[in-house]
């Protein structure tokens, strides 16, 4: 069961990460991903698994926002 909500708030981060070029690896694994063959939609809700998966590490464990782990994560998307 997908909640919409929430997918609608990571793909708003997404958004907001290739707008702002912040981290510039997210527009960089988002034109890759399309080159190898994703939609468009695809590719944001892969690339939103991995904003996703930091906000649960964060909230989990306590910690601050680690860019390398997130940017380690966007390189490893197929």
């Amino acid at each position: 069961m997908v909640n919409l909500r929430l997918q609608k708030t990571i793909l708003e981060v997404v958004e907001n990460q290739i707008r702002e070029n912040d981290p510039p690896e997210t527009k960089k694994t988002l034109d890759r991903l399309l080159k190898g063959g994703y939609s468009r939609e695809d590719a944001m809700k892969l690339i939103g698994s991995v904003v996703l998966a930091e906000i649960y590490r964060i909230l989990k464990n306590h910690e601050p926002f680690n860019e390398e782990r997130y940017v380690k994560a966007l390189k490893e998307l197929a």
